[in-house]
């Protein structure tokens, strides 16, 4: 009896491990035009050129004047960053950019590594491509930024990445490319690009350079354009490194574990991290999110109206900006007198990321993401379909949203590695080069030695 009970048993796992296997379902997508006008006949140019940024005295020019002449408004006595930017900070922040800060030498610092455009379905792609010296022990990757930042973002973490100081590390070939729409590539000229249309098009950059297979990192709309790169072609994307995978559409499990894991969190294996994040469940689930999503519910229903103001005003742009890398840095940042601005960040490296908006007008274009993403509403068929590619999830304890191991895994089925990090936020490559770094390395060694 019992040996036919272990066949019987053994004859059912494979049955069901068949099943499951059927029903790995593939994202479909299909190519699109986002030039002006008809895409043309024939095949599209796939060549591609390199490119510096450049600035010129009449930009920096036309950037002090439009300083010069805006309005301060007081804020309210002990409001801190309660209301957004607080007032006295930014003419601080103004005051800098006005007289000190030096855009010429920015740009020098930007055009330190190698930058190229290349079209793709319509639109120019600006992408930075850094390739190690040493040629052995070496794999590419791609980092997506999000919204609003920028490939700059992984200006700190590039050098760690190609030029790791362990001989026993992985060397990374890194392509940062800038979102359409965002920074130096072309803003799509007609509706509907959305996430699966940036990941399609990166899909299409990585073959281009000759991958046909890569690792992938994103964070803020980057883990979404990544997590679509996977689900569309599982076989060209060998990892998926997060820092940043807001939970799924509520489903029965995540009910659950919400409503129970305060009083039995190992049963939903949950941490003491994972409690202290999570509850009380109403403070930190539904208050925190409301007082933070208020440019979420302006960019994806109205950008343009917003965005007119933000493109004509440079003080406006920063305000609208660099609020962002205080709050979402630390929520309680919120609570003091510099907004904690300059606890984690230079100026020099946050007035680069507002002027890289500011000199390409992309701000308009950027929320517009917004638009295209969320009028599609909740259920587009992303949503619904799992991440077979192993991921890794780099949890930073001060992100905007937690989300637990056990709600990763229902989206990510091969989560691989789920690391609390020691300390970081929002913008986590920017804020926290090293351990971004050291956790990228460990997971990809995990799957190198695979």
């Amino acid at each position: 009896m019992l040996i036919e009970f272990v066949v019987v048993l053994a004859l059912g796992i494979v049955a069901c491990l068949v099943l499951l296997k059927r029903k790995t379902v593939v994202l479909k997508t299909e190519d699109g035009w986002w030039g002006i006008g008809d895409a043309p006949l024939g095949n599209e140019d796939e060549s591609i050129s390199t490119f510096m940024v450049e600035t010129s005295q009449k930009e920096i020019e036309d950037l002090h004047r439009r300083i010069d002449q805006t309005r301060p408004f007081p804020s309210l006595e002990d409001s801190q960053f309660n209301y957004g930017f607080n007032s006295k900070v930014l003419q601080k922040v103004v005051t800098y950019w006005r007289n000190v800060f030096d855009w010429k030498k920015q740009v020098d610092k930007i055009n330190k590594y190698p930058h190229f455009k290349t079209k793709i379905e319509g639109i120019s792609v600006h992408y930075v491509h850094v390739k190690p010296k040493r040629k052995t022990n070496c794999v590419p990757i791609i980092m997506v930024h999000g919204w609003p930042g920028s490939f700059y973002e992984f200006y700190g973490i590039i050098p760690l990445l190609t030029e790791p100081a362990n001989l026993d590390d992985i060397a990374f070939e890194v392509i940062c490319p800038s979102i359409p729409g965002y920074g130096f590539s072309e803003a799509p000229r007609k509706k509907g690009f959305d996430s699966v249309c940036a990941a399609r098009i990166f899909l299409k950059l990585m073959k281009r350079l000759g991958f046909s297979q890569f690792y992938a990192h994103g964070g803020d709309w980057g883990w979404l354009i990544t997590t679509n790169m996977a689900q569309l072609d599982p076989k060209a994307v060998k990892g998926l490194h997060l820092n940043f995978a807001p939970p799924a559409k509520p489903d029965f499990p995540m009910i659950l574990s919400l409503m129970l894991g305060w009083r039995f969190p190992k049963l939903f294996g949950f941490t003491e991290h994972d409690v202290k994040r999570l509850y009380p469940c109403m403070e930190k689930m539904v208050v925190e999110p409301v007082k933070e999503m208020g440019y979420m519910h302006i960019q994806a229903t109205k950008p343009d109206t917003a965005g007119r103001a933000l493109n004509d005003s440079p003080v406006g742009l920063a305000a609208y900006i660099l609020e962002k890398f205080s709050t979402w840095t630390d929520l309680e940042f919120r609570d003091l007198e510099d907004g904690g601005l300059e606890r984690k960040f230079s100026l020099d490296d946050l007035l680069t990321n507002v002027m890289i908006y500011w000199t390409t007008e992309s701000i308009i274009s950027s929320m517009r993401f917004y638009k295209e993403n969320f009028g599609q509403g909740l259920n587009q068929p992303h949503a619904s379909i799992p991440v077979y590619v192993p991921t890794a999830l780099a949890s930073f304890p001060n992100e905007l949203m937690h989300t637990p191991k056990l709600w990763a895994k229902q989206k990510y089925h091969k989560l691989i590695a789920f690391t609390p990090m020691a300390r970081g936020g929002h913008f986590a490559a920017l804020e926290e080069p090293e351990l971004m770094m050291q956790d990228i390395q460990h997971f990809i060694k995990i799957l190198e030695k695979k």
